[in-house]
C-alpha cells in the first residue's frame, strides 16, 4: 500500500467529495490562494475554482454563519479553521445554530458541514493557542465530533463526516501534518462513531485519540519490554463514543487508563470512567486512571510545556501503579 502524508489524505479526502457532490465546498482563511496555512489545500483552487474554495478574511464568526446559512439551504460546507482556538469565537454559531437546526426546525432540516482544523498544542504556542477542545464539542446534543490520529483514519473517517447530514467537528493538529502513513488508493470510508484497537494485548488497556495516541503507543511498546501486555484503543470519533469496544477490552485486561491532552476536571476521560465503572465495575482489578494536561493554562517555556502535557513516562506510572495495586 502506498504512503502518503497526513495532509495529503485530507485533500484527498475533500477532493474525492467535491467532485461526487457540486454542493460540497471549502471555505477559511487561506484555503485558496496560499493553498492553506497549513498546504492542506493544496492545488484544490486551481481544480475546483473560486466559487468553491472561498478565501474569508480573518472573521471566523462572518464566514461560520456564512456556512451554516449555506448548510440550511441544500449545500455541503467544509470550514477550515486555521486553529480551534480561533473558533472560539463563531461558538454561538456552532452551538446555538448549527448543533441545534434540525431540532428547532421540527426535524425538517438539518445542517450538513464539516467544521475542521487542527486542534490542541504544538510545541510552545503559549497559553492562547494550545488549547484541546474535543470535550467543549462532546458536551453539546446533535453535533459529532471526531478526532484522528493517522492519515488512514484522517481520509475515511473525512470523507464519511463530509457525507453525513448532521453538523461534524474534525480534530487533527498541526503537528501531525507531515506524518506519513499507508492510504490505499481505493475509495472507502470509515464509520463514524467505532473505536479502533491499535495495538491488541491482555493486561491494561490505555484508550486515547488525536496526537496523544503516540505517547499511548509509545508507553505500550516500553511496557512490552516490562513483561506487561497493553492494548491500546484509539477512539477516533469522541461523540458518539464506542463505548462497547472499551468495555470488551476491559473485562479482558480488568484494568484501564486513558490518556488525553484534555484538562482533567470534565475531560472525556471522566465520561469513559463513569461508563466503565457503571458497565464493567466487577471486572475491574484497580481504579481507572487517567493521565492528562495539567489543570492550568499551558505557558511558553519548554520546560513547562513539558510538564503540562501528558508524555509517555507518565503513562508508564500510571499503568504500574495499577498493575501493581492490590485489590
Amino acid at each position: 500500500m502506498r504512503e502518503i502524508a497526513f495532509r495529503q489524505a485530507l485533500r484527498e479526502a475533500m477532493q474525492e467529495e467535491m467532485r461526487l457532490d457540486k454542493n460540497v465546498f471549502l471555505m477559511g482563511e487561506e484555503v485558496a490562494e496560499y493553498n492553506g496555512a497549513y498546504k492542506v489545500s493544496q492545488g484544490m483552487l486551481e481544480e475546483f475554482g473560486p466559487k468553491r474554495i472561498i478565501d474569508t478574511p480573518i472573521a471566523e464568526l462572518g464566514f461560520a454563519s456564512i456556512a451554516v446559512g449555506a448548510a440550511s439551504n441544500g449545500l455541503r460546507p467544509i470550514v477550515e479553521f486555521m486553529t480551534w482556538n480561533f473558533a472560539v469565537l463563531p461558538l454561538d454559531q456552532i452551538f446555538n445554530h448549527a448543533s441545534k437546526m434540525l431540532a428547532m426546525s421540527g426535524g425538517h432540516f438539518g445542517c450538513p458541514i464539516v467544521f475542521r482544523g487542527p486542534n490542541g498544542s504544538a510545541g510552545q504556542l503559549a497559553a492562547q493557542h494550545s488549547t484541546a477542545f474535543e470535550s467543549w464539542y462532546a458536551n453539546i446534543p446533535g453535533l459529532k465530533v471526531i478526532s484522528v490520529s493517522n492519515p488512514y483514519d484522517a481520509k475515511g473517517l473525512l470523507k464519511s463526516a463530509i457525507r453525513d447530514n448532521d453538523p461534524v467537528i474534525f480534530m487533527e493538529s498541526e503537528v501531525m501534518y507531515g506524518d506519513i502513513g499507508p492510504v490505499p488508493e481505493e475509495e472507502y470510508l470509515i464509520p463514524i462513531g467505532k473505536a479502533d484497537i491499535k495495538r491488541a494485548g491482555n493486561d491494561v488497556t490505555i484508550v486515547s485519540y488525536n496526537k496523544t495516541m503516540k505517547v499511548a503507543l509509545a508507553a505500550a511498546e516500553e511496557l512490552s519490554k516490562d513483561g506487561i501486555s497493553a492494548e491500546v484503543i484509539d477512539l477516533r470519533t469522541i461523540r458518539p463514543l464506542d463505548i462497547e469496544t472499551i468495555i470488551r477490552s476491559v473485562k479482558k485486561t480488568n484494568r484501564l487508563v486513558v490518556v488525553e491532552e484534555q484538562w482533567p476536571y470534565g475531560g472525556i476521560s471522566t465520561e469513559i470512567t463513569y461508563r466503565v465503572q457503571k458497565d464493567a465495575f466487577d471486572y475491574l482489578d484497580a481504579p481507572v486512571r487517567r493521565v492528562c494536561s495539567a489543570d492550568s493554562s499551558m505557558h511558553y517555556a519548554a520546560n513547562l510545556v513539558a510538564a503540562y502535557l501528558p508524555d509517555v513516562p507518565k503513562t508508564i506510572k500510571a499503568v504500574k501503579d495499577i498493575m501493581y495495586a492490590v485489590k
